[in-house]
């Protein structure tokens, strides 16, 4: 199906993404809040199709999510939220406020910088190699509590039924998924975040963050 606008067929969005890649699932529900469709392109992370000539072509760095818009192509997530947000302005992922604002980019990049680089394939196969697998782990949840700890402090005085208010923005875009694989892929103990805690429990509620879940993905291994 077409997104159309003014009675004019637009070309469908493309979304280079793999299942479980929590940058893709942060792109996953601006794109499903905002109500756009668009065409799942599943690139295999664990067979190392990031480094094929073909998608090379259309992220030299090797990385998903990328957006294919027409003619434009945008690489990571951060970008690609904001330039939907620019483009297609329903359901907004920004609030009016300036001070609430810089609290959404704030928890955004404190996820986006200081603790999903840390846990990504690249970091983990090269802990792997230089220390023992039973290394990655304990590196990856010293991390996430860090970045956790410091949202609790960040979020406390500005959460309401989302991360900063009763309307869900930017920041609760980038903890979902955060939230999510710390849960079901490092088996975080969440007992120090009864914030972030409820937060999850809420976001799990919701159709738009549901349909972007990693299982609801076309690439989900079925067994």
């Amino acid at each position: 199906m077409t997104t159309k606008s003014s009675g004019e067929e637009k070309q469908q969005l493309q979304l280079y993404s793999y299942h479980r890649s929590s940058c893709s699932f942060r792109v996953r529900i601006a794109l499903k809040l905002k109500g756009l469709d668009y065409e799942y392109k599943a690139v295999n992370l664990l067979k190392g199709e990031q480094h094929s000539p073909e998608f090379l072509k259309v992220n030299p760095v090797g990385y998903v999510p990328a957006l294919v818009d027409g003619d434009m192509v945008i690489v990571d997530s951060f970008a690609i939220i904001m330039y939907l947000e620019e483009k297609y302005p329903q359901h907004p992922l920004l609030p009016r406020d300036l001070e609430k604002k810089a609290i959404n980019y704030q928890a955004a990049n404190i996820v986006s910088a200081s603790i999903q680089p840390l846990q990504n394939l690249g970091i983990l196969k090269y802990i792997e190699e230089k220390v023992g697998p039973g290394a990655q782990v304990p590196w990856v949840q010293k991390h996430i509590g860090k970045g956790f700890a410091a949202l609790e402090k960040l979020l406390k005085n500005h959460a309401g039924k989302y991360a900063t208010g009763d309307d869900i923005f930017l920041a609760d875009l980038f903890l979902v998924p955060q939230i999510h694989g710390a849960v079901k892929r490092f088996n975080v103990d969440m007992t120090p975040y009864p914030l972030l805690t409820r937060l999850y429990e809420t976001y799990i509620q919701l159709p738009a963050i549901q349909d972007a879940m990693p299982e609801k993905q076309p690439d989900f291994p079925s067994s």
